[in-house]
Order: C-alpha cells, then structure tokens, then sequence
C-alpha cells in the first residue's frame, strides 16, 4: 500500500528566458500525482535545473509534457552556456525516493526514455545505471562534444541513440536519460570564521580526501605516484564532495558538502564524522542546514541512530524519530526545520484529502456514530489492532526504560521497533477498508447500459470485491501477528505493566473476529467458489488462533497478577 516515489530532475538548456522556463513548469504541475519542488534557473550557465517528484507514472508522463514543450520553445541552434549541454532538454534523470529499487527505477527510465523518443521523433540516450552497454554510463563520454558535435557523431553506428532516429534535430539536439542514487546537498555549521580550517575538515572527510606531502600537509612538497601524479590521502566518507567556506548572512564558516549516495555515506554518519574532525582541531559542530529536501527514511535512520547511541529504544513513533533527528543534527540551529516542507513525503501529503486517522478520537467515533457508512466494522477492528500492538509496543519501551535492565535495552528495543512497525501496517488499514468500501460503490456506479458496459461493469464490481476481502484478511493477518508480540511482553516484559499486555490482548482478538466477520460477509459477493472457499478458510484459521493466543495470554496475566 506504500507509495513508489521517485524524483525527476531534468535540465533544461535555457536559464535567462523565465517565460520559457515558466512555460515547461506550468506542463509538469498540470499533471495530476506530482509536485514541483525547485525551479533553479542560472544565466551564465543558460540552464535550468527542475526537480519534482511522484509516483513512477505520472512522473513520466510529467517529463514527456516538459521534454515536448521543451522542444517547441527552446532552439539549441541558438544556445550558448557555460554549462556542458547537448540538448533543448539536457539530461533527465529519475532517483529513487520511497518504497522503491534501483532495478525498479531503471526500468522506469528506459521506459520514459522509449515513449519520449517515439512522441518526440529525436534521439535518446540512456546514462549511468540506465545505461544499456557499459561505456555510456558515464555522462560525460554520452554526451562528449556536445551539441557541436551531434551532427558529426548521429548517423554513426556507434553514436546510434538507445532510441529513437539515428539523425540530427538541428533545434532538439538530443536527451540523456538516466537513473542516479538521490543527491543530499548539505552544509555543517561551525563555531568558527575560519574557512581554511572549514576547508581541512572537509578534506578529512570528503572521499577525494587532500593532496599527500612531505612534512608540513600544508606547505611540504607534494608525494608523487610512479607516473608523476599527486597522491591522496583519502577522507573517511566515501560518495562524498567537500569544501569549506564562509557565510556571511550567518557569520560563520561551513562545511559544504554533496552526498551522492546515502546508501554508501548516510547523513548521520557523515555529520558524525565531521563532528569528530572538527573536534580534533578545536572547533564545534554547531548544527547543519539542509539544501534542498530529504527522503523521510534518511531522518528515520538518523533518529535510530542517535537513539541507539543514548541506548534508547528506536521502537517509537515516526514523529519522535524524526524530532531526535532534528536535535541531533541540529538542522534548527539556524532557522527552524519544518518537516512538511522539507520531507519529500510530508511536502506530497494532500492536505485536502481527510483521512480518518488523521482525525482525533472524539472526530473518528463521531464519524463512525454518524448515518455514513464507513468507517464500518472493518476500520474499528483495524484501530483495535493497532490500539493492542500500541499497548505491548508501550511496555517494551517501558522494559528497554526500566532502571536495572539496563544491559536488555536493546533486546526490548528490537521489540518496540517491531511493535511500531505493526502498528503503523494497521493504522494504514483503518483507512483502506474504508477506501475498499468506496471502491466497491464506485464499481456499482458504473454505467450498464450496453452489454460491453456490463461485462465492464461485472468485472469492476468483483475485482473490487476480492479487494475489500483482501483488506480485512491483512488485518486479520497482522492482528494474530501482534498476539507473539503481546505474550512475549507478558512473559518477559516490566511485570509492573502486565495487564496492559493483556488489554493488548483482548483488542488484537476482537481485531481479529471483526476483520474475519468482514471476510465472511465480502465473501458473499465473490463468484469465484473456489477462491472464496480459500478465503473462507484461510480466516477460519486465523481466527481461531486468535481465539486460542488470547485465551492463552490472559492465562499468563492472570499467573503474573
């Protein structure tokens, strides 16, 4: 049920005329599921660079309707930067955001590679991990000679374009398209005007390091490899670039660094690592500033990861994480951080869209009290599922807490950690039954007047029917899940918060009931007997196990009391 996300970032060859570029962007924000996030024009280079971001398609569809535009609007015959450039739409790549892999986003982008050269008739390159052999991964050797140089290379085999005509478009040039890991643009505060000491912790950190010498590393002669060429010393964190400089709006020097794949050099381990540079030569880390937004799962990370260092629990709330994040890496330091803008994800959220968990407790039973009718059955026992596992995830956190566990920590922490990620599974469920709800009315509401308009309309009404079993069977499935969780904080958990274990209980069991009474009802629609029967009894099972876990784990409470 988790959204793919990937990023888009094409660039496009014109940065003086802002009609232009206004123009393209108004193409990529008319198309529904994306959002435009930065539009960075620049003269001298006579490039503008665009980032948004969606789902994989309507990102694409969003590049085509940019890309076309681009090609009416812009003429690379008359172009002139100071930026590398061999089209009217540049490069454009796509990055994997949320809920998505590489292999994944290479297919996406060969995909927006073919399509663009079938509607736009001029030839396609795909570059890094896109790339269909392995001496066009590189950029740099894709696009050598640039623009001048199409007119000599296209008609060439070996230039020949991954897609579309193997001939030079005088005014489109031609595009690279391309799947790259997500770029974090990222400064560090320090308590110091000094930009040659903020320069020497950028070399101790950044992959490329600082020129090897003899003697004094600032003005010793320069070691030399066996082909006359300066050796490095290389910095600590690899997939990164570096520098120091000064800021004067702020009045302090920072570290100025790019971070090209934070799967190699995640942002908690690289503000680490130039805090401890920083130490060594006297100054502080005073915080960080973002440039830019950042995927939530990075500051997911670097809140468990602060978290582990105080030997705390990570099994907390998503919001918690992210706040210990915010302290860690002091990214308020110079202005405050604000999550819904910039947390890919919270920065996509549709405010207008009301969900019921969004709601609070008095707004979610007066709307499952009122004459609508969903939130039905199916979302309380979703809520109670989640209203269980909350309360085992509690006293495991409390467990990891207590005074005298201290060496069982980690042990209750992998506990509430699982807790917190069942719990967020059900809370999703508690709208998506009801979304499964609207699904099925809406599959009635199709229209019958012909017979194709029936088969239509049949089909519609039973796939959304197989739907709207699926749903409460997962919550059916996740709520009998939480029950080993619960009994394990019974057995092991603070015994001072033993009945709330066995509230826990008593919510996942009827969690469970009042899911599979929903299977059994949805099921009567489903003219598939077989898959109906596999259903059937497929609930019957897990219900009973519910039955049987929570008769089992008040049997535990009640030995504990």
């Amino acid at each position: 049920m988790a959204k793919q996300l990937v990023e888009c970032v094409p660039n496009f060859s014109e940065g003086r005329d802002l009609s232009i570029i206004d123009q393209i962007t108004r193409e990529i924000e008319g198309v529904d599921g994306v959002k435009l996030l930065d539009v960075d024009p620049g003269a001298a280079t006579n490039r503008t660079v665009v980032t948004f971001v969606g789902e994989p398609e309507p990102v694409k569809i969003a590049a085509i309707a940019a890309m076309t535009k681009a090609k009416e609007l812009i003429d690379m015959s008359k172009h002139s930067g100071a930026h590398p450039r061999f089209g009217a739409t540049d490069v454009c790549p796509l990055i994997p955001v949320a809920n998505i892999s590489m292999d994944e986003v290479v297919e996406h982008a060969r995909d927006l590679a073919k399509r663009a050269a079938n509607a736009l008739d001029y030839p396609i390159y795909c570059y890094e991990f896109a790339a269909l052999t392995e001496n066009r991964r590189n950029l740099a050797v894709v696009r050598a000679g640039e623009y001048e140089a199409l007119a000599d290379k296209l008609g060439k085999d070996e230039y020949a374009p991954d897609f579309g005509p193997n001939q030079f478009r005088p005014r489109s040039g031609a595009t690279a398209v391309g799947a790259r890991k997500f770029l974090i643009a990222y400064n560090f505060n320090l308590n110091t005007t000094s930009v040659r000491r903020a320069n020497s912790i950028a070399f101790d950190v950044r992959e490329a390091g600082r020129v090897e010498r003899k003697g004094n590393p600032i003005t010793g002669e320069v070691v030399r490899d066996e082909n006359g060429e300066p050796k490095r010393i290389p910095g600590t964190c690899k997939a990164t670039k570096g520098i120091g400089w000064y800021i004067d709006e702020y009045g302090i020097a920072q570290v100025s660094m790019n971070i090209t794949d934070i799967d190699v050099s995640p942002v908690h381990v690289v503000f680490d690592e130039i805090s401890n540079s920083a130490i060594r030569r006297g100054i502080r880390v005073t915080g960080s500033e973002l440039v830019g937004l950042i995927p939530l799962q990075v500051m997911i990370d670097a809140g468990k990861h602060y978290l582990r260092k105080q030997q705390r629990s990570v099994g907390v709330s998503e919001g918690e994480l992210i706040n210990i994040a915010v302290k860690s890496l002091g990214l308020d330091d110079l202005k405050p951080f604000e999550p819904e803008k910039k947390i890919i994800e919270y920065a996509l959220r549709d405010d207008s869209e009301s969900t019921l968990i969004q709601m609070d407790l008095v707004e979610f039973a007066d709307e499952t009290a009122s004459e609508s009718p969903a939130p039905g059955g199916g979302s309380v026992s979703a809520y109670l599922g989640a209203l269980g596992v909350s309360l085992s995830t509690m006293v495991a956190n409390l467990s990891s807490h207590k005074r005298g566990w201290d060496d069982r920590w980690e042990e209750f922490s992998e506990w509430a950690e699982k807790g917190q990620a069942l719990k967020n599974k059900l809370l999703a469920l508690v709208d998506e039954d009801t979304n499964a709800f609207n699904k099925i009315m809406n599959a009635f509401r199709l229209p019958k007047d012909s017979e194709d308009d029936k088969k239509v309309r049949t089909k519609a009404i039973q796939d959304a029917t197989v739907y709207a079993i699926e749903v409460p069977m997962e919550t059916l499935e996740t709520a009998v899940e939480s029950m080993d969780l619960i009994q394990k904080m019974v057995e092991i958990g603070n015994p001072n918060s033993v009945t709330d274990a066995g509230v826990g209980a008593l919510c996942a069991r009827s969690a469970a009931i009042g899911a599979y009474l929903n299977v059994r009802i949805n099921t009567g629609d489903l003219k598939d007997e077989k898959l109906k029967a596999d259903f059937l009894a497929k609930g019957l099972e897990l219900k009973k196990q519910a039955v049987e876990l929570e008769e089992k784990i008040l049997a535990l409470v009640e030995e504990k009391i």
